[in-house]
């Protein structure tokens, strides 16, 4: 892929030879984009709920009449959650 040579290297793997918890995120957004909706799944597992978690941050500096805060929360707590699973799992598998 052309793509990837633009991509930012994670520094914590460059550094440490460590995987961050982060890492993925952006082959993965770039494999949901191409349609790979299972390889994004398990590129990073978190991206659907970092999508969703995006989405309702927005729509909180969008729409003033209502409240996304418990949402915002919820999400930030179940993203944070998977994304600590998948990272033991991928040092352990």
């Amino acid at each position: 892929m052309a793509m990837e040579e633009y991509m930012v290297p994670c520094m914590n793997k460059k550094l440490f030879g460590i995987e961050c918890f982060g890492c993925g995120t952006q082959r993965s957004l770039w494999m949901l984009l191409q349609g790979d909706f299972v390889g994004a799944f398990k590129m990073f597992p978190a991206i659907y709920t970092t999508i969703l978690l995006f989405a309702f941050i927005g729509l909180h500096f969008i729409d003033k009449s209502r409240n996304y805060k418990n949402m915002i929360i919820g999400l930030a707590i179940a993203n944070a959650v998977i994304m600590v699973v998948s990272y033991f799992y991928k040092l352990t598998h």
